[in-house]
């Protein structure tokens, strides 16, 4: 039995879930967000911090909504379905993160946007999310390079 039981609305299509997400990620409803997630689900960050589990996207997500985007609103702009079987979908979405806490001298971060892929499975009660992969856009990059000094950079091989 799963351990949230309560998405912030009825799942009944694939693309309820970045709906469904969107509402609990603005409402702070970490239970919520969860509850969109098997029990065996897998999440993976925009920095790859790789979630195993319904319990453990939630305590991830109860931390961020408290403390990292206690301010945020997120805004879902596209949504795609590819169905692979008449039961398990790849939802991919396309959204606007904004209020993000300052950090580190950043008082007032700007607008982040990004990607999510969502496999869902229709269940009895709904579509519920069997894995999950947000990515940050990066405008003008092309893909990520370490630098000598060993920090993250982006890069666009496009451009000399």
């Amino acid at each position: 039995m799963p351990l949230f039981q309560d998405p912030p609305f009825p799942i009944d299509q694939p693309e309820d879930v970045p709906r469904a997400f969107v509402t609990a990620w603005n409402t702070r409803r970490a239970d919520q967000l969860a509850a969109l997630f098997e029990e065996e689900a897998e999440f993976v960050n925009v920095v790859g911090l790789w979630w195993h589990d319904q319990l453990a996207i939630y305590k991830a997500h109860e931390y961020g909504l408290r403390v990292i985007f206690k301010d945020s609103t997120a805004e879902l702009r596209r949504t795609t379905v590819k169905y692979l079987t008449e039961d398990i979908a790849v939802v991919h979405a396309r959204m606007k993160l904004s209020g993000q806490t300052g950090h580190a001298g950043v008082e007032a971060p700007g607008a982040r946007y990004n990607v999510f892929s969502f496999v869902v499975r229709k269940h009895p009660e709904g579509w519920r999310c069997v894995s999950a992969h947000n990515t940050d856009v990066v405008p003008g990059a092309e893909t990520n390079i370490v630098k000598i000094d060993g920090t993250l950079g982006h890069a666009d091989y496009r451009k000399v």
